[in-house]
């Protein structure tokens, strides 16, 4: 299993329940691969404004999403985040194990005498 971090910048000049839809769109995207997302590792941001412009755009809201999955091809996930136009940007990451273990996504708990020994 492999965890993996999204993080979607939506239009600042949005309403904040208008963000509700697309984000809707994205988690089911998630779960036409047939992820489930946890509803505790969808972390929701206020508007908050860009270090600099953005496609004409100061503020945006931030949406990160953590889950889990095996043999993903994301590619279309990827590009139907692209195609939408309230998100501004997106950045998708796998996370490396030892974060992942950290985080409580693999099930598993660290050990941390095993981290200090690397």
């Amino acid at each position: 299993m492999r965890a993996y971090e999204l993080m979607i910048i939506y239009r600042g000049d949005l309403a904040e329940d208008a963000v509700d839809e697309p984000l809707g769109r994205a988690l089911s995207g998630l779960a036409s691969l047939g992820i489930e997302v946890d509803p505790e590792r969808v972390n929701r941001w206020p508007k908050r404004r860009f270090a600099y412009e953005i496609d004409h755009l100061h503020e945006g809201y931030y949406v990160v999403i953590e889950f889990v999955g095996d043999g993903l091809d994301l590619s279309g996930f990827e590009r139907s985040l692209r195609l939408q136009d309230a998100v501004v940007r997106h950045k998708l990451i796998r996370l490396p194990d030892s974060e992942a273990a950290r985080r409580g996504l693999l099930g598993t708990s660290p050990d941390p005498v095993a981290a200090e020994a690397s």
